[in-house]
This record gives structure tokens, C-alpha cells and sequence, in this order.
């Protein structure tokens, strides 16, 4: 094995500020083993909203790498994370994605939990066999304003200032009585650090993604793209929508938090939401009157997108499964009281980041098998790619920690 604490400072000595990641930030197997105790596990990740688990019982099981936990609405009303991990022989309890049920039983050997994770029930165990010390563990679990999230870590970042100051944004979509209209999962055969970079920069939007390229400003070099916000900036308070911007995203995040980020751009005139033809797909959110042509981004922590228009939310979640392998969840979210079907289209709701979605999958998976070449060299980053570089300079930075 490599000596890991060698390796990662010769990386560190040698990284450039300003260009993409040496070859073995993406294919080493040790530094891929740093990430997950020093990154994954250590931040936080946004599994849905609280609307999917109304009632005691609901659940759902979110993986990550090698970690899987249970999100359950607890005996007393209250959300809950539990490790997916039977406190017997470590089998796996739930092996079923989602749904509503009173206890967990182990598959393997019957041991039983309760919704609040107390083992109920073991078959057999001798001596002084005590079932309170032999609880599900708990994983951490955080709800910002009906997002929730968690982290594999007893000591994870704090969210305070996250919740504080995304307060006054996430009210104007009245995040806390949104519900997930849809939900898709995408697996992409990529190192997970492609996926969320790619994610983070427009550079490549006007070669890659034509349809929505068709209606956001974003794709344009942002030092010309101050004239095109003109039109939203002109309707923003009339339609109920503050001018707010909040950078403390990676290295900008207070200390000891999580990096948190607010902000909105302009869609081109013409174009309402996003849609297949710029026109609303849902009724609008929160106390939002009218279409002021622009869309919102909300960044929380380091693997956590929102892209949120007048009229949906759009939360992009990006978790690796293996060194050479990551997943995109996708959840689609409009206002609680919308009705499928009458309200909005499923289809219609989910096509451009559907498609956008699939095109991005081939970007990644083709950059992946270029960066494992022999001929790879880091490249510098372009003016459009500052959010990128600020993640990975962020990545160098956690990987130190110890």
C-alpha cells in the first residue's frame, strides 16, 4: 500500500491553483479511501424533503459509498437517521428503498427494531443480554426549511449559519411546504469528483446542452452577462422575489460550518421556467406572483444543488458509490398543494433536466476515460469555471485534515 500521508503532500506540493486535479486525486485507490473519511462521511447530504415522510412509520434508505442509512418519521412526529447496519452481525435491516411500516427486522436473523431504532426483539441471546445497549446507531440528520439532510459523522459540520441566513431566500418558495413531484436516481460510471465539477460550471453548457442553453443566461461568459440580467432585475419585486446574493460556499464557509450559497440569474426574454418551451410547468411557488424570468441557485455543502424557478425546484444530489463510480439523485419539487395531472405534467416537469441530465452523464463518462490516460495533464480553469476550481481548491484543503 501507499504511504498515504506521502503521497497526498507530494499531491498537495505539486497542485497548481487554478488548474484541474493531478490524475490521482480521481484513480487512487488510497486517495479515494482519504475522501471517504475525510469528505463523504464527514459532510453533509441532502436526502429529500420532509414532505416524502408524513406520517410515524414512512421511511426511506439513502446509500453513499459503502454507508447506508434509514430515514424514518419517528413514534413522536420527529425525523430520524439510523445506520443501516444490524447491531448483531452487521446484515443490512432494510432492504426495501422506501414505505410505511411499525418495526425493522433483520433479514438475517430476526432481530427486530422499532421506528425509533430501540431493538425490540433477539431471539435467543444469552447471559445478561441487555436490548438497550444494542439500539440501531444513529446517523446525523438536519432539517433546513423542509430540505432534509445527513451526514455519516457524530461531529458534523454545523448548519446554523446555513439555516440562519437561507432563511429570508427559501421563504420567498416557501420551502418548508414544498413536496417531491418526482424523483430519479442516475448512475453514472465516472469518478464522483467529474460529476460534481461538471455540475458546477457552465463552460461547457452552449457545447453539450443546446436546450438549455436555449434559455439560460449562465451558458455566457459571466463578464458579459450583466445587460441580459437587466429584464429580470427590473421585474424581481413586483413578482415578490428579492435581489439576494450569498457566497459562503467551500472555502468561503464560516468556520467549522457547512458552505451554504445563494443567488439568481436571468433566464434569456422569453423564457418563464424551465421547460420545453420556456412556458410555466407548475403553479407558482410560495408567495411569488408572477415570472420574473430568472431562476435561483441555492449550494449546501459540497454535494448539494438546488436550481430553483419561479414555478419548481430542481435538487441535484451527487454521492459516490465506488472510486469509479458515482450516482445523480434528482428530486423535482412544486408546491405542496399542486395535483398531479391537473396542477402539472410529470413529463413535462421533469424534461429539461431529464435530458439535460443524460447529456451530462456522456460528458462525464468520456472526460472519466480521459483523465485515466497516460497523456492526461491538468489544464487551467476558464473564467467560467470559478465555481469548479473553488470546489476542488476546497477537496485539496479537507483531504489534509486528519
Amino acid at each position: 500500500m501507499l504511504d498515504q500521508t506521502r503521497t497526498l503532500d507530494e499531491l498537495v506540493a505539486a497542485h497548481r491553483p487554478g488548474y484541474a486535479l493531478d490524475q490521482r486525486f480521481y484513480t487512487d485507490p488510497d486517495i479515494y479511501d482519504l475522501e471517504i473519511d475525510r469528505v463523504v462521511t464527514r459532510n453533509w447530504i441532502l436526502v429529500g424533503h420532509q414532505s416524502e415522510l408524513p406520517e410515524a412509520g414512512d421511511f426511506k434508505v439513502f446509500n453513499v459509498a459503502n454507508e447506508s442509512a434509514i430515514i424514518v418519521r419517528g413514534s413522536d412526529g420527529e425525523l430520524k437517521a439510523f445506520a443501516n447496519v444490524c447491531r448483531h452481525r452487521g446484515s443490512l435491516v432494510c432492504l426495501e428503498s422506501a414505505g410505511n411500516t411499525n418495526k425493522f427486522t433483520c433479514p438475517y436473523h430476526g432481530w427486530m427494531y422499532d421506528i425509533d431504532g430501540n431493538l425490540t426483539a433477539a431471539r435467543s441471546m444469552v447471559g445478561e443480554f441487555d436490548k438497550a445497549h444494542y439500539s440501531l446507531n444513529k446517523v446525523s440528520l438536519e432539517v433546513i426549511h423542509g430540505l432534509v439532510l445527513i451526514c455519516f459523522s457524530d461531529n458534523p459540520p454545523g448548519v446554523e449559519s446555513a439555516r440562519r441566513d437561507l432563511a429570508e431566500p427559501m421563504a420567498i418558495f416557501d420551502f418548508e411546504n414544498l413536496k417531491v413531484a418526482a424523483h430519479k436516481t442516475y448512475d453514472i460510471d465516472a469518478n464522483w469528483k467529474l460529476a460534481i465539477e461538471n455540475y458546477q460550471e457552465c463552460y461547457h453548457c452552449a457545447t453539450a446542452h443546446p436546450e438549455y442553453a436555449l434559455m439560460h443566461t449562465l451558458m455566457v461568459d459571466n463578464r458579459k452577462r450583466g445587460p441580459l440580467q437587466t429584464h429580470m432585475l427590473e421585474k424581481m419585486e413586483t413578482c415578490g422575489i428579492k435581489e439576494i446574493e450569498i457566497d459562503k460556499i467551500d472555502l468561503n464557509a464560516p468556520p467549522g460550518e457547512m458552505g451554504y450559497g445563494y443567488s439568481r440569474t436571468a433566464l434569456f426574454e422569453g423564457y418563464l421556467t424551465g421547460s420545453k418551451d420556456g412556458k410555466p410547468v407548475a403553479p407558482l411557488l410560495g408567495q411569488i406572483s408572477d415570472y420574473d424570468g430568472g431562476g435561483s441557485d441555492f449550494v449546501f455543502g459540497a454535494f448539494s444543488f438546488l436550481l430553483v424557478y419561479s414555478d419548481h425546484a430542481v435538487a441535484y444530489v451527487f454521492t459516490p458509490t465506488d472510486m469509479r463510480n458515482c450516482k445523480c439523485d434528482i428530486f423535482w419539487m412544486v408546491r405542496g398543494d399542486a395535483v398531479a395531472g391537473k396542477d402539472y405534467d410529470v413529463d413535462e416537469l421533469t424534461w429539461l433536466w431529464d435530458i439535460t441530465t443524460y447529456a451530462d452523464k456522456k460528458i462525464i463518462v468520456d472526460n472519466w476515460k480521459g483523465v485515466q490516460s497516460r497523456y492526461y495533464k491538468p489544464g487551467p480553469f476558464s473564467n467560467m469555471e470559478n465555481a469548479e476550481r473553488m470546489w476542488t481548491e476546497w477537496i485539496v484543503r479537507e483531504l489534509q485534515r486528519d
